[in-house]
């Protein structure tokens, strides 16, 4: 086994959280030695404390959007910290802002000195409410930034334009995904958005929240089908942004009936008021991935939700 000094190493920011942790994972398999950085804000450290005993895995607790600092070479970068649930950054909408510009700012300049490459993770919602359908890279978007949804938009939105900036003008290795929704274990139950809401519901026994008339549409990922686009796409050529998603698209009222059918309760909404400025269409064009990354999801819905069922047993009071 090749010593930590031959290992490539790779620093994943949010690694405590959802996707960072699955991405800690993935990187150890893979014979990274892993670096995970969070503030533990949204982040959670049950979700990577089987990693601790690892002699190629370290954890910094540290908030990206001050100063960074790692001892060493580093090969590569994924920038994955940030509230991503409207229920998070509606609570904190300036460190949200902050973790996407600031943060974005600092890991850009380590990256720099580091000679590492480094990809961010951006999202579907810089394409706001959208009037293209299904949305393709080269859509620019309908969003409202000053809309209260605006800091999460638009933090990701001025993310993806730094890291293009010091790709053109630095010459730095950048990769750039757009994530579209998605699922899997370690997500967390007061999360607020839709699946966890839903199963967490249902599995209490209570009727299921659904927003407006339920006929907005989703799309959902299972979290190793997204870790591998992820790290396809890290691995590839291209530096343009690319979507990585599900593009089974289901409305919210049929998901809400799928997850009745799955935990076998009756399916008996409770309708809300839609949130402002909440996308109405989300479907991904993943033209792109499957043709540069040779990616395509394999993990269909139905199985997916079996295991995210498994995980919110175990966890839901």
């Amino acid at each position: 086994m090749a010593d930590s000094q031959e290992k490539k190493r790779v620093l994943i920011t949010g690694g405590a959280g959802f996707l960072g942790s699955h991405l800690c994972d993935r990187f150890l398999a893979e014979g990274y030695h892993v670096i995970a950085m969070d503030n533990l804000i949204t982040g959670d450290l049950s979700n990577i404390e089987h990693l601790f005993k690892r002699e190629d895995f370290e954890f910094h607790h540290h908030d990206v959007s001050k100063f960074v600092f790692v001892p060493g070479k580093l090969d590569y970068i994924l920038h994955f910290a940030s509230p991503a649930s409207p229920i998070d950054y509606l609570k904190i909408p300036i460190q949200t802002l902050k973790v996407g510009s600031l943060g974005t700012h600092n890991l850009l300049g380590l990256a720099r000195v580091k000679g590492a490459r480094m990809l961010i993770a951006s999202t579907s919602e810089v394409y706001g409410d959208p009037e293209v359908h299904p949305q393709v890279e080269e859509y620019w978007g309908n969003v409202n930034p000053v809309g209260p949804r605006g800091c999460y938009d638009e933090a990701k939105r001025f993310q993806e334009a730094i890291t293009m900036a010091y790709h053109n003008h630095h010459g730095l290795e950048t990769r750039i995904i757009r994530i579209f929704n998605t699922y899997g274990p370690r997500m967390r139950l007061d999360d607020g958005r839709v699946l966890p809401a839903f199963l967490s519901q249902a599995l209490r026994g209570e009727n299921l929240t659904v927003f407006g008339d339920g006929s907005q549409t989703r799309s959902f990922c299972y979290v190793d089908d997204l870790v591998d686009g992820i790290y396809r796409l890290l691995l590839s050529d291209y530096h343009m942004p690319v979507n990585i998603g599900n593009p089974a698209e289901i409305t919210i009222k049929e998901f809400g009936e799928e997850i009745a059918k799955l935990t076998g309760v009756e399916f008996k909404p409770t309708y809300q008021a839609l949130p402002e400025n909440d996308p109405m269409k989300r479907r991904p064009d993943i033209t792109k991935a499957q043709e540069i990354l040779g990616w395509e999801p394999k993990v269909d819905r139905a199985e997916g939700l079996r295991r995210t069922l498994e995980y919110f047993k175990e966890h839901v009071k």
